[in-house]
């Protein structure tokens, strides 16, 4: 199945319609009273938030003690000709008084770049003069507990046409103490980015996702709470590394998709193999190191109802202990070969094993 593009229409209007019409998230249960006062707070950081974007743009200094941070993102192919972006962004878990934020996110066409404001500075309230971006939402939530150590990790996805585009992200604490300039904590970060097309004709792959760790839920999320999981699909829960550092007590997990590939004239289904073959890499040399076995993707070993006409997709998905890998920096070629197309394609994923 394509992955949906769930939450990514065109929001041009999105942050009009929050600084005219009172939001109602998070604030069930509570007097009239309290909800004006929830959702007064809420339009005012949607307009925060906004300003720090649009300061952003201009070249301004931006974000009030926060340091926010892209880590990573991934392209998949998504419903509609579109691709679909996940990715995560890190903030550090020191100086957080609320654990509440909230965070604004723009995806706007790298040759299309416009600002949301008028001459007031403030945020334009006709619907029909904002600008519409490649995706634009707003989100109040809270941060998810970091590991000892370790920064706060916030993930979130969009869906795009392909092209090349500006990516910003904002976040304000959404409560908390105010600093001592009587300001909210915030942070912005931008990302330019190039979204391939995975609607053309061949084979092809998306990213390789090296994950920390792939679990198997008893049932898929709902599409409510798709937004909260990007990294989740069908059944499948990922949290991607977002260093391919690793120790000998780990495991390195790899995950990704493959497109465009052909049938069998018989069996109606894919041929396909995967072969994985990791090199150690010293300077600018490298040395073979080992390979896995190699994985079929057929009549014996595919699903009887696979389809690749009903939109089922192939997967390629690795688990190897590194305990027999000395320490040093090593490169995993993975290469697909579509026998019943007679097409293959390769791909290249570093990682280090550490002391």
């Amino acid at each position: 199945m394509l992955l949906r593009t769930c939450g990514s229409r065109r929001r041009g209007a999105l942050v009009a319609v929050l600084m005219s019409a009172a939001l109602s998230a998070s604030v069930a249960g509570q007097g009239k009273d309290e909800k004006t006062k929830v959702n007064d707070a809420q339009r005012a950081d949607a307009q925060a938030l906004v300003d720090l974007v649009e300061g952003a743009i201009q070249g301004k200094a931006a974000g009030n003690g926060l340091e926010l941070k892209w880590a990573r993102h991934y392209f998949l192919k998504a419903q509609g000709e579109k691709t679909y972006v996940p990715f995560v962004l890190i903030v550090p878990s020191e100086g957080i008084s609320s654990p509440r934020v909230g965070l604004y996110l723009r995806v706007a066409a790298r040759s299309a770049a416009q600002t949301a404001t008028g001459t007031s500075g403030t945020v334009q309230k006709s619907k029909s003069d904002a600008p519409q971006y490649a995706f634009e939402d707003l989100y109040f939530f809270d941060l998810p507990q970091p590991g000892p150590g370790k920064p706060h990790r916030i993930a979130r996805a969009f869906a795009v046409p392909p092209g090349d585009y500006d990516v910003y992200a904002a976040i304000t604490e959404h409560g908390g103490q105010k600093g001592t300039d009587g300001a909210k904590k915030s942070g912005v970060t931008h990302q330019a980015i190039t979204v391939p097309n995975f609607s053309v004709s061949g084979l092809t792959t998306s990213d390789i996702i090296v994950a920390e760790q792939i679990e198997t839920l008893a049932e898929p999320i709902t599409s409510d709470s798709q937004a909260d999981h990007p990294f989740t699909f069908g059944q499948m829960q990922i949290v991607p590394a977002l260093e391919h550092r690793f120790t000998k007590k780990d495991e390195l997990k790899i995950v990704f998709w493959i497109y465009g590939a052909g049938t069998d004239t018989q069996t109606k289904k894919p041929d396909a193999n995967i072969e994985y073959k990791f090199h150690r890499v010293e300077g600018d040399k490298q040395t073979y190191f080992n390979k896995t076995d190699p994985q079929p993707l057929n009549a014996q070993t595919l699903p009887a109802q696979f389809d690749l006409a009903a939109g089922h997709q192939l997967s390629g998905s690795l688990g190897v202990p590194l305990a027999s890998f000395p320490e040093g920096n090593y490169r995993l070629e993975i290469e697909v070969q579509d026998k019943a197309a007679g097409k293959q394609v390769t791909r290249d994923v570093s990682f280090t094993v550490a002391p």
